[in-house]
């Protein structure tokens, strides 16, 4: 139930998939739907439900996965605390690169900044690109992420979307890890956690 975005360059047909959670053949096959080839998987933190396709995406197209190296341990363990919930999930590769805050992300002519929004976890980062920014768990439509996983951080994660994303301009569309989309401005007037 995690929300899987895959951004394409139109001229290269290089692509990234940020956050696969766990429906690696429906990703595939939105790739080959599209003549995409992937080279880079963004995990926007290490989250099970987020990462679950790493390996089988890795195998079926050789892409780098990135990670910030606070969660980058996460990836390791995935199995096991998946089946704290009742789910079955491998564990990740280990990550091709660890991404920090102010490092760019490129793939064919598009450039994702990263900006580091720990507070979900310690290595949760959000993905910016001029009139958009790709936030994981950082922040939803009228809510924020939880912070009662361990590594969670309740005033972390409001510091995070105070000085990272509410800064960003009100027409800046925020692509969630789950839920629907919404902008900076809606979430800056309505989300009560904000206030």
């Amino acid at each position: 139930m995690a929300n899987c975005f895959i951004l394409g360059c139109e001229r290269s047909r290089e692509a990234a998939v940020i956050d696969p959670g766990d429906d690696s053949d429906r990703i595939l096959m939105a790739l080959a739907d599209q003549k995409l080839r992937l080279t880079t998987i963004i995990n926007t933190h290490g989250h099970f439900d987020h990462v679950g396709a790493n390996l089988k995406l890795k195998q079926a197209s050789g892409a780098d996965i990135l990670i910030h190296r606070l969660d980058a341990p996460m990836l390791q363990s995935l199995g096991s605390t998946a089946s704290a919930f009742g789910l079955g999930v491998e564990d990740s590769p280990p990550p091709d690169r660890l991404i920090e805050e102010g490092d760019a992300i490129a793939f064919g002519e598009i450039e994702l900044k990263v900006l580091h929004t720990p507070g979900h976890s310690p290595g949760g980062v959000s993905l910016r690109d001029d009139d958009k920014v790709f936030v994981g768990d950082t922040l939803f439509a009228g809510s924020i992420g939880r912070t009662d996983f361990p590594g969670g951080d309740f005033d972390t994660l409001i510091t995070s979307i105070k000085t990272k994303l509410l800064v960003l301009d009100d027409t800046v569309t925020v692509f969630t890890g789950h839920g629907p989309q919404t902008t900076i401005g809606q979430e800056r007037r309505f989300n009560p956690f904000l206030r």
